[in-house]
């Protein structure tokens, strides 16, 4: 469980979600890998509404993050402009989102719209996804959020279905070089 501590200079942005008031909220702590910014945003208590991760180059190559949540949270003021690029940059990496519990196994892409925050299911370099083509979800779903819409982009797999772009375990690049 991570301990959730009040910060001064917290970026934030003011956000009225349904239930409550929240903001998005921007945080760097020098994440080397998604991997790891995953792990730390998965070990939040209480968990966020919606989190995204983000690559930023200064002052080092590291993920960002950024949440819609109720609490503050501190960032490394070494690191303050990432988590403030993070917090109201228009595009991020999706980790946390309203409905995600629900896509699990084969699911059309009406179901996955209907389940869930996703707005939109694109074809990698094809545009919107048929509502009636079936997305094998793998149970693991990482949408991306552009100007203010989660979209889930896939890609074509065998049998006729899709799948995420994104996969669990992805493989490094270039590994084994």
């Amino acid at each position: 469980m991570t301990t959730v501590t009040p910060a001064r200079g917290v970026a934030t942005v003011g956000v009225t979600p349904a239930g409550g008031v929240a903001r998005i909220v921007g945080v760097s702590l020098g994440h080397r890998t998604l991997a790891e910014a995953d792990h730390w945003i998965r070990s939040l208590d209480p968990a966020p509404v919606l989190a995204c991760t983000h690559l930023v180059p200064a002052p080092f190559p590291h993920v960002a993050i950024s949440l819609l949540t109720s609490e503050p949270i501190e960032t490394d003021p070494a690191l303050r402009e990432a988590a403030d690029a993070a917090a109201t940059g228009p595009a991020g990496r999706v980790v946390l989102f309203p409905g995600s519990a629900r896509l699990t196994g084969s699911l059309t892409v009406s179901e996955i719209l209907q389940r869930s925050s996703i707005a939109r299911v694109e074809i990698l370099g094809g545009g919107p996804a048929d509502p009636a083509a079936v997305v094998e979800t793998g149970d693991f779903v990482r949408p991306q959020f552009r100007s203010g819409e989660l979209i889930l982009v896939t890609t074509p797999a065998a049998g006729g279905c899709l799948i995420p772009f994104e996969h669990r375990d992805p493989t490094p690049c270039c590994a084994g070089h």
